[in-house]
C-alpha cells in the first residue's frame, strides 16, 4: 500500500527537476528556442507512453490517443494559459504579450484540431469516428508540415514575434531582460542539463506508466468514464510545462509562458497524431480520432475565446479567469459526459 504513495512523491520530483534543467537549457540558448525544446521533449515522451499504453490495452485503448492529445489541447489553451494570465494579471496589474506570434500559434493549433480531431467525427469512408488510411496518411502529413512551417517561423525570420514585450510592444531580447542578471550557463552545462532534463522526463512517463493500474482502479472505484485516463496522463506528462509556463509569469514573462501553452498544445497534435498513424499499422483494434459533440463544442467556443485574448496583445485577470472555467468545464465534463 504505501508502494504507490513513494512512488507519487518520486513523481513529483522527477517532475520538478525537470523543470529546473529546463529553466536552465532555455537560458542557455535563448527564446523561444528554449520552450520549444521543452515542448518537444515532453511530447516525444507523451507518444511513448500513448503508444505502450495502447500496445498493452489492445482494443479497449482504440480512443486513448484522442482522449490524451484532446485533454492536452484543453489543458494547455485554458489551463496553463489561463493561470499564466491570471498570475500575471494579479502580480502586474495587466499581461502584456506578442500578439502576432500568440495569433498565429492559436491559428496552427485550430486548424490541427480541425483536422485530426474533429474531421473524424464527420467522415464516412469508416463506420464511428475513424479516418480512412488515406485520411489518417493525409492527416499526419498535414499535421507536420504545418509544425514544420510553424517552428521554421518561430525560430527563423519572425522570430520577434515570439519573444516577451514590455507594455509599450517593445520586445525584450534576450540581453535586455531585467531577470537575467545570471551569465548564461557554460555550453558543457547546458547539454548536462538537456542530459538531465531528457532522463527527467523519462521518469515522469516511466513513473506514470507504473502508477496506470492504480489509475485505473482509481478511475473505476469512481464511477468515472474509462476515456478519463487519457485527461489524467496529459495532467500528469504536462506539469513540468505547467510549472514552467507559472514561473515565466510570475517573472512577468507572459510570452514564454504563452509559447509554452500554445507550443505544447501544437506539439501534442502535430507530433503525436502521425507517431500514432504509423503505430497504426501494428497496432490492434480501430483507432478512434474523432469528438463527440460536447468536445467539439468545449473546442470551439476555447478557440473562439482564446481568439479575443490573443488580438489586444494584453489581458486582465478576467480573461485568465475565463479560461480557467472552460478548463474546469472540460473537467467536469470529462468526469460526467
Amino acid at each position: 500500500m504505501l508502494l504507490f504513495p513513494a512512488i507519487a512523491l518520486v513523481l513529483g520530483t522527477a517532475v520538478l527537476a525537470a523543470v529546473h534543467h529546463a529553466e536552465v537549457v532555455a537560458h542557455r540558448v535563448g527564446e523561444p528556442m528554449g520552450s520549444l525544446l521543452l515542448a518537444v521533449a515532453v511530447t516525444v515522451i507523451e507518444v511513448g507512453l500513448i503508444v505502450a499504453l495502447m500496445v498493452a490495452g489492445g482494443t479497449e485503448t482504440a480512443s486513448l490517443a484522442r482522449d490524451t492529445v484532446f485533454a492536452a489541447v484543453m489543458i494547455t489553451c485554458n489551463g496553463i494559459l489561463g493561470l499564466s494570465l491570471l498570475v500575471g494579471a494579479v502580480r502586474y496589474r495587466l499581461a502584456v504579450f506578442n500578439a502576432e506570434g500568440t495569433g498565429a500559434a492559436l491559428a496552427t493549433v485550430a486548424t490541427l484540431a480541425v483536422v485530426c480531431l474533429v474531421l473524424p467525427t464527420f467522415t464516412t469512408a469508416r463506420p464511428g469516428p475513424q479516418f480512412s488510411p488515406a485520411q489518417l496518411a493525409f492527416a499526419a502529413i498535414a499535421s507536420l508540415s504545418l509544425y514544420a512551417a510553424f517552428v521554421s517561423t518561430q525560430t527563423g525570420r519572425h522570430r520577434d514575434f515570439f519573444l516577451p514585450v514590455t507594455k509599450d510592444g517593445v520586445v525584450i531580447n534576450d540581453a535586455d531582460g531585467d531577470d537575467d542578471h545570471a551569465d548564461p550557463p557554460s555550453g558543457r552545462a547546458a547539454v548536462s542539463s538537456l542530459a538531465l532534463l531528457l532522463t527527467a522526463l523519462i521518469a515522469v512517463v516511466g513513473l506514470a506508466k507504473v502508477l496506470s493500474p492504480a489509475i485505473d482502479d482509481a478511475v473505476a472505484g469512481f464511477g468515472l468514464p474509462h476515456s478519463f485516463v487519457g485527461v489524467i496522463i496529459a495532467l500528469l506528462v504536462l506539469l513540468p510545462e505547467s510549472l514552467a509556463a507559472t514561473n515565466a509569469a510570475r517573472r512577468n514573462r507572459i510570452q514564454i509562458s504563452l509559447n509554452l501553452a500554445l507550443g505544447s498544445a501544437m506539439a501534442s497534435i502535430g507530433l503525436t497524431i502521425p507517431a500514432i498513424a504509423i503505430a497504426s499499422i501494428w497496432l490492434p483494434g480501430p483507432l478512434s480520432l474523432g469528438l463527440g459533440a460536447n468536445q467539439i463544442v468545449l473546442l470551439a467556443i476555447t478557440v473562439t475565446v482564446a481568439t479575443l485574448t490573443a488580438v489586444p496583445g494584453r489581458a486582465t485577470r478576467l480573461q485568465g479567469l475565463v479560461h480557467l472555467i472552460l478548463l474546469g468545464a472540460f473537467l467536469l465534463l470529462a468526469a460526467h459526459p
